[in-house]
């Protein structure tokens, strides 16, 4: 029977809360000069990240330039009904979402299909010239691609409407086009940023271990198969991570690339948030309202990475390691086995180390009869996942 007193129990967690403090103390100490370092990122963060978050003020204000923030009258939600009830804002907000979700269904996967075939070029001369190619239009900035694009696709003389001329075609007025205009811009974004996008998933793959790879092709897989079963299951964290960040940026439709791009022919189509705070911001003075429009924009993105998050882990949740034995994630560890090892049997329901694996995978040896030491590897840890 437990005679503990509360007394007791008090003294308890007081002697553990100064343990863990001197603990504390101690690894700040044996780590002072990291924190040194720290210091100026952190100051900078400070200074321009969340020192100017006091201009949110403006938003619940119908600010005026020369009163200031502390003079100008408040007026609450007053900013954010009449942004609810703007029409011309709902078109903004419609095409924002158009314009990123068509960014994100067919630019979001090309890096990493990118990605694993650059890794199986073996050739690396023609490797690097090939990343040197399509890793340099992201070091150009949106005005020089912009101007670049406008003389391509220009009705008058542009290369594209010379060869649309040249097979009997009338010229094509792209970037005046509201049909067109959409296209132009997922095309240049994807253009600029798909080979810079591809070097976080090829440090994904470099990360991979070798030995994954030599089992398997013992095994007798070839490149594809180890594509599809080693380096996209071993990127898979690092998609998801991307995907997560790509979703908390899903109403940064691109600012900079539109606003070089589009002009008041197409807003009908073109006009997204950011460059919709721009013009009444600036170009109208309205900055209450442009605020506003703003922190919506903050909010919203806010709630998304939290949902993305979320989304993630429930996922993680279902697909890895969770709710496996303990016996079979132990054996994966030692083994140095990913995720892949470790996927819920999708015909009982119940974790299997092998089961995602390919039959030429868990057969035995046509020659000798005998497992191979990945084949042994795989019929331990199917053996110890079974109930």
């Amino acid at each position: 029977m437990d005679t503990t007193t509360a007394a007791e129990l008090e003294q308890r967690n007081k002697a553990r809360t100064a343990v863990t403090r001197d603990n504390r103390w101690k690894l700040f100490r044996t780590h002072i000069d990291m924190y040194i370092l720290l210091l100026p990122g952190l100051l900078l963060l400070l200074l321009f990240k969340y020192t100017p978050m006091y201009g949110i003020l403006i938003a619940f204000q119908d600010f005026n330039i020369f009163d200031g923030i502390s003079g100008s009258k408040w007026v609450g939600l007053e900013q954010f009904r009449k942004l609810i009830r703007s029409e011309e804002f709902l078109q903004v907000f419609a095409n924002t979402l158009l314009i990123s979700l068509y960014k994100i269904v067919l630019l979001f996967p090309v890096p990493i299909l990118v990605a694993p075939l650059l890794n199986e070029v073996r050739r690396m001369l023609f490797k690097r010239t090939v990343q040197t190619i399509i890793y340099l239009p992201h070091f150009l900035s949106w005005v020089i691609i912009s101007g670049l694009f406008i003389n391509i696709l220009s009705p008058s003389g542009g290369l594209v409407n010379q060869l649309i001329q040249w097979f009997g075609a009338k010229p094509v007025s792209f970037l005046l086009d509201n049909e067109w205009f959409r296209s132009v811009v997922v095309f240049t974004a994807g253009w600029k940023e798909t080979g810079w996008n591809a070097i976080i998933f090829i440090a994904a793959i470099a990360g991979i271990e070798q030995e994954q790879y030599e089992a398997v092709a013992i095994d007798g897989a070839g490149r594809t198969k180890q594509m599809l079963y080693i380096t996209l299951p071993g990127i898979l964290p690092t998609i998801v991570l991307m995907f997560i960040l790509r979703i908390g940026d899903l109403l940064e439709a691109g600012t900079e690339q539109i606003l070089t791009l589009y002009n008041p022919v197409v807003y009908q189509t073109g006009d997204v948030i950011g460059t919709y705070v721009y013009r009444v911001g600036l170009g109208k003075m309205d900055y209450s309202f442009s605020t506003a429009v703003g922190l919506f924009n903050s909010v919203v993105g806010f709630l998304l990475i939290v949902l993305g998050n979320m989304l993630s882990r429930k996922l993680a949740a279902k697909k890895y390691m969770v709710g496996g034995s303990d016996h079979a994630q132990k054996n994966a560890r030692r083994h140095r086995l990913g995720p892949l090892f470790l996927r819920r049997s999708p015909a009982s329901g119940r974790f299997h180390s092998a089961c995602r694996l390919p039959t030429c995978y868990r057969r035995r040896s046509a020659r000798n009869g005998r497992l191979s030491r990945a084949r042994w590897v795989f019929s331990r840890l199917a053996s110890s996942c079974k109930p």
